[in-house]
């Protein structure tokens, strides 16, 4: 009887050590992949930014910078100012002369509604 008891104990005990060792296999699997993550997440950031990198150059290469764009358009804007300024000195006068002639000349006529009564 005491064989018996002392082969259910090895039993026990052994069964004891192998959910120990299952446990930790656990562990060491989660821990591998919590590493297995945290790799993958660094990675991809690393990729992330080459990629954005790789992007600015080639916006700056094909499309120009925001500023050249800016000074680009801040420079055709004031060319087109400087026409526009340019064409109104050209016909000031003349404009105001037109102006001062219609207002001048006053030919009363009946209106053509009023004339067919």
């Amino acid at each position: 009887m005491a064989s018996q008891s002392q082969g259910v104990q090895q039993l026990l005990a052994a069964e004891k050590k192998a959910a120990e060792r299952v446990a930790e296999a656990r562990k060491r699997k989660a821990r591998r992949l919590k590493q297995a993550k945290d790799e993958a997440q660094t990675e991809i950031e690393k990729f992330r930014q080459e990629r954005e990198r790789q992007f600015k150059d080639y916006e700056a290469k094909h499309l120009g910078s925001q500023d050249d764009a800016a000074l680009k358009i801040k420079n055709e804007t004031h060319e087109k100012i400087a026409a526009m300024n340019k064409q109104v000195a050209v016909h000031k006068d003349k404009v105001i002369e037109r102006i001062l002639q219609l207002v001048n000349d006053i030919r009363p006529e009946m209106h053509m509604n009023a004339k067919k009564q």
